[in-house]
This record gives structure tokens, sequence and C-alpha cells, in this order.
């Protein structure tokens, strides 16, 4: 089955994609996926186009997860924009649209979960504990149903990759991931689906938080202590922002927390933070 009114090659069911994934693989081409829940922006066509350097050919799946929301959070509302975004990308070259339905993906009866440790635990945890279970779980079907050889996840949802990876390595799946980095407006903000649900003077307000990532960044590499950075940084947070759930420095693989004095080992810090009703995420490599 196709959806309807895309005007390049689209399919909705796993019956469908496996066939037309079995007759790539049967001709020896190598097969990427690029996973999004839509709303594409120019952050999701810098992924495709990424993995169209290393892959034959490229997947790009559209489905706006029910398993990573909570009730009271935004799944009602969050945008879908199928057609729109089988436009954007009939201009950057994917060869096929995977859109399918809730109810193909999570059919009557299904009751299997995924339970992380490691890299999903505190951080984007601690606001939404049900995340990255969601994620992984949705991940893993789609990796199953893709089979890819590859697949791109973006840099701005860090925790998230780090959460990814620890899964392929510990299932044993035979798909290398990927980094995309972060796509950027202007001001430094990261490029999110979520950004249009801010209003001009948010929006404005907004752009501060890249510059906090960064200022906190260059304490930690002039040798500040960590944990006077951080003070520092969330304070800045605190003044900018209308709540914040963290603004920290861990470890770039683990996801660890370092101690207190000067950071040696490689690093990331992130934050999430709200702006009126919009929660943000973002990070920056030490």
């Amino acid at each position: 089955m196709t959806p309807p009114n895309l005007a390049m090659n689209a399919v909705s069911t796993v019956r469908d994609l496996r066939a037309q994934v079995a007759e790539w693989k049967a001709e020896g081409l190598r097969v990427a996926l690029v996973p999004t829940m839509g709303a594409l922006h120019e952050g999701h066509l810098a992924l495709v186009q990424q993995v169209m350097d290393v892959a034959d050919r490229v997947v790009v799946s559209i489905f706006v997860n029910p398993a990573q929301f909570a009730a009271g959070e935004d799944f009602d509302s969050y945008p879908r924009t199928l057609e729109d975004d089988a436009a954007k990308l009939a201009s950057t070259g994917p060869h096929l649209i995977y859109a399918p339905t809730a109810r193909d993906m999570y059919p009557d009866g299904f009751v299997t979960e995924v339970r992380l440790g490691g890299p999903a635990e505190g951080l984007e945890s601690e606001a939404r504990p049900h995340f990255f279970h969601g994620v992984a779980l949705v991940v893993s079907k789609l990796f199953n149903q893709v089979r890819p050889d590859v697949a791109v996840f973006g840099e701005k949802d860090y925790q998230q990759l780090m959460v990814i990876r620890r899964l392929v390595i510990d299932l044993d799946l035979d798909v290398e991931i990927l980094a995309g980095e972060t796509a950027r407006e202007a001001d430094g903000l990261a490029r999110s689906s979520r950004n249009a649900y801010l209003n001009a003077e948010d929006r404005r307000r907004a752009g501060a938080l890249n510059v906090i990532l960064k200022d906190f960044g260059a304490d930690l590499r002039s040798g500040m202590p960590a944990s006077e950075a951080e003070a520092s940084a969330v304070a800045r947070a605190r003044d900018a922002f209308d709540g914040v759930d963290y603004v920290t420095v861990r470890h770039a693989e683990t996801l660890a927390k370092l101690g207190d004095g000067p950071v040696s080992d490689p690093a990331r810090v992130l934050a999430a933070v709200k702006v009126g009703t919009t929660r943000l995420i973002d990070n920056i490599a030490v």
C-alpha cells in the first residue's frame, strides 16, 4: 500500500518495504535508513545527504511514535506534514519513504517493551522516564523492518544517539550508526520540529541557549572546575528561560557524571530548558 498524494516512491507496510529492500539487497546494494518523525527541516535533509554519500539506496522513515510520548505531552499536536515532507525529500534524493501507521507498527495485542540502562539514565529520563524505552522500541523495529547497513541520527539528540549506539552493541545489531552534525539557525538555535511552537518573543529568547553552552564549554576548556562552570551556566539559564531541567557536563561516550574538578576526559555539555511552553534541548562538544 502506498500513502496517498505523495510525489515520490513511498510505502506504508512492512511487506511492501521488505519487498523493495530485498530487491536492492539482491543487487548487492548498500541500504541506509534515516529515521524521522516528519515535520522535516534542513537538519533532516542534511542527514539524508550525509548517507547518500555512503549508501546506494536511502530509506527515510516518517512515523510519529506514540511509544515515546507520555500522557499530557504533545503527541496529538505534534506536526504531521507528510505531503510537505515528501516534497522536500523529492529534491534531496532518497529512494523510498516508509510511512507506517500506528496500527501497522503496534498492532492489536502488542505487549513487548525494551528496557534500558547506562546512557539512558538521567538527563532526559529525569523529565521523561518513558522516552528512551519508546525510542529503543521503535528503532529496534525499524532496524528489523528495513534491515539497513547504515543508519544516521542527529547529534542534536545526543543522549538518544548514545542510547542507540549502546543498543546496537548490546543486541548485536548489524547496522553502522553515523552521527549527523546539529543543524542550526543563524543565531545558533538548534533546528527542531518543535521550534514551530515558539512565538516571536520566545524564538528571540531561545537563541541564548547555544550561547550559554558555548560559554560553558569555554570555561571548561580554560581549566575552570566543572562544578563552578556548571553552576555559572545553570544560573544564566535560569535567568534567561522559564524553566531549566538540566545544564550539565558529562563524559562524551558514556554520559557518566564527571568529577567536580577540571575536565580531562572527552566531554559534552548538555541542556534542556523551557521557553514559554516549549521544551528545547541542545548540546555541544567540549
